[in-house]
């Protein structure tokens, strides 16, 4: 039922309105609609006072727009009867004859009263507010928007909760300006109002005088009056909806109805009312001033107020047993710190500046990038990246975002606004902030947005700032993808590869393969760059080398040696692998110093031989680099672990490979033979 008048009722009433304009209404009829507008103002007026958040009266400024027009047919309808016949209606001629005691004077006095309180102090007061609202309605958005995706990424809510929360966030921008333009229907209202009674009073006169032939004191009794009834009839609704107004756009901070708000507020503040009390009644001392209304409003007031203290010290000591009957530690419960106390394992903090990358309505898109970027490293490295809790961060500088991994910063960088990052040799022509680019620390400089061409014309590469943060990011991620490989994504790995290919998993439990193990292995594979993405023949190696050894460091091997055209494809160029060798003698020497310890095997040789071999690699491999090529230095199975363990701080960027990686379809390339000097001190 409730549909069906909303959908045929509403737009019917809507048209009927437009027809009232030009279509005589009897004068009962007329009666009738003036009771209902009246109604329909206070109805609105209740309704905004109960209303708990604007958005709960969302279609006020629409319904705004219908009661004024509603009221401004009434007005032209009343006019046509009273220029007419001389007579509105029972509500029309009360008003101009019993509620202003039939006085012109005290009418239209009483008519400019309401029109200078409507249109001076309620209608331009709630403009203001509309009007302030709307702007940092639109202004706060970005942060609205980057609190829900930030409480989305952290898990505290789901996919649907955020979009509901980005609706009511959307919502509340349209409401505050839609409400700005609402205003001034309202304000409108009030100068339609002057004009139209000044019409309908000098029109009066001439219908009476001219046509009628009336005495003038006759046609101000008759017209006069019932002008300034239908203007005071038109006014009172119209009062109660600027009032409605500037309730609805002044609800911001409160937390229930406008008088449970009122009242609960004013019962904290028993001492102010007990003041206020003492203040009336001694007001009511001064020579003068009546004592008796003074000294009885005073009183009154004080005796609520320590009415209001008695109950406020009742509530807190109630508080106080209940504190010390169940102790504030046992209100804090694990469940309740546990969100504050969780760590993410991945987290990007933006300066106040930077919020603008997140903000669609600006053009900001940087949140979408980071949703590719986790699509493409899964792609890429086989491992799901975990969502990257995006929130700001007021404690860092100006144009500054840092990236966190396990709440340790590993990164931070600079994106000011109104830049993009030209990285290049040839900008010194161009102005800007020189800088190094975050990932490989290449020469680079902020120009300003506009000279983005002049930048490319140099030959430069020119990205701009989301763009930065995001290929700093992916870097990183890369870096540290073993320590963000927990347990639990495991297992989930584990449980897809059961699906396609149960046998390799049940093969894994036969051997006795615990899912730390599992870890380990994938751990040590991301830790040297080489994708987990073919899952099911790393636990095929895996569980093939438990049933022989459960020895860490050999399943790491034996899932390398089974994924090794692999890793030798991705160091191949053209079919061609740029290869580092050691000299045969100080390759048998290496592999007599090794030694077995808790983390693996190690080199237990002189410091000065390998600080010979750590410079003779770099050396070599700086040569290949500037011809072109990005070396890799290929060893025995049994030396790989040890040497790879050595070099991982030296030279991060050369991939250490055992000959049991190579395969026939790539050819070697070789770039050098590394020899030390000295084969003592093992």
């Amino acid at each position: 039922m409730r549909t069906r008048i909303g959908t045929i009722g509403v737009p019917a009433g809507v048209v009927a309105i437009v027809v009232m304009l030009v279509v005589p209404l009897p004068a009962f009829v007329l009666d009738f609609l003036i009771v209902m507008n009246i109604t329909a103002a206070v109805l609105v007026l209740l309704t905004a006072m109960r209303v708990r958040k604007a958005l709960d009266f969302s279609v006020f400024p629409s319904l705004l727009l219908v009661a004024t027009m509603f009221r401004l047919a009434l007005n032209v309808s009343a006019t046509r009867l009273v220029l007419l016949h001389g007579y509105a209606g029972h509500v029309i001629h009360a008003f101009g004859h019993f509620v202003v005691g039939g006085s012109l004077v005290v009418g239209l006095v009483v008519f400019l009263i309401l029109i200078v309180i409507q249109f001076v102090v309620v209608t331009n007061g709630a403009g203001r507010v509309a009007e302030v609202a709307a702007r940092f309605t639109l202004d706060a958005m970005p942060g609205k928007q980057m609190a829900i995706d930030a409480d989305l990424n952290a898990g505290l809510i789901d996919a649907d909760t955020a979009r509901v929360r980005r609706r009511e966030v959307g919502a509340e921008a349209d409401f505050y300006g839609a409400m700005d333009g609402a205003s001034k229907f309202v304000k409108g209202d009030a100068v339609a109002a002057i004009v139209i009674t000044l019409i309908n009073l000098v029109g009066g006169l001439a219908v009476g005088v001219l046509q009628r032939h009336m005495p003038i004191g006759q046609a101000i009794s008759t017209y006069s009056l019932l002008s300034v009834g239908d203007g005071l009839v038109s006014q009172i609704p119209a009062l109660l909806l600027s009032v409605s107004t500037g309730l609805v756009v002044t609800r911001a901070t409160t937390e229930d109805e406008f008088g449970t708000d009122i009242l609960a507020q004013f019962a904290r503040q028993a001492g102010a009312v007990r003041l206020a009390g003492i203040v009336i009644s001694v007001l009511g001392l001064v020579p003068g001033l009546p004592r008796i209304p003074f000294l009885m409003v005073g009183a009154g007031a004080y005796l609520i107020g320590r009415s209001l203290g008695r109950t406020q010290d009742r509530e807190a000591a109630a508080e106080a047993i209940a504190q010390q009957v169940e102790p504030v530690a046992a209100l804090e419960t694990t469940e309740a710190l546990a969100p504050e106390m969780r760590v993410e394992p991945l987290e990007l903090e933006l300066s106040y500046d930077l919020l603008d990358l997140v903000d669609t309505a600006r053009g900001g898109d940087l949140l979408d990038r980071v949703k590719a970027l986790r699509r493409q490293l899964a792609i890429e490295l086989g491992l799901v990246v975990p969502t990257v809790r995006t929130r700001d961060n007021l404690e860092l500088g100006a144009s500054t975002y840092a990236i966190r991994l396990h709440d340790v910063e590993v990164g931070r960088g600079q994106a000011p606004a109104g830049r993009v990052l030209a990285v290049g040799d040839s900008l010194d022509g161009i102005p800007g902030e020189p800088t190094r680019e975050p990932v490989f620390g290449l020469p680079s400089k902020w120009v300003p947005t506009e000279l983005r061409h002049e930048a490319m014309v140099t030959g430069a590469t020119v990205v701009d700032r989301a763009a930065v943060l995001t290929t700093h990011l992916a870097e990183l991620v890369r870096r540290n993808a073993s320590a963000l490989l927990t347990r639990t994504q495991v297992k989930e790995l584990m449980d897809v590869v059961r699906e396609a290919h149960p046998v390799v998993v049940d093969e894994l439990a036969t051997a006795q393969v615990t899912l730390g193990e599992v870890q380990h292995v994938l751990r040590e594979l991301l830790a040297e760059g080489v994708p987990i993405r073919d899952l099911v023949r790393i636990l095929e190696a895996v569980s093939e080398r438990a049933r022989v050894s459960r020895d860490a460091e050999g399943m790491v091997e034996a899932a390398r040696a089974a994924l090794g055209p692999s890793i030798v494809s991705r160091h191949a160029v053209d079919g061609a692998l740029p290869v580092l060798t050691l000299d045969p003698a100080l390759e048998q020497q290496l592999v007599d110093a090794l030694r077995v310890g808790d983390d693996g095997t190690f080199l237990a040789i002189d410091p000065a031989l390998l600080e010979q071999l750590a410079g003779e690699l770099s050396r070599l491999s700086t040569e290949a680099e500037h011809r072109g090529r990005q070396p890799v230095l290929v060893c025995a199975a049994r030396l790989r672990p040890a040497a790879r363990r050595f070099l991982r701080s030296l030279l991060p960027r050369l991939a250490v490979l055992s000959v049991n990686e190579l395969s026939g379809h790539v050819r070697a390339d070789h770039c050098g033979v590394v020899s030390v000097a000295t084969s003592a001190g093992v």
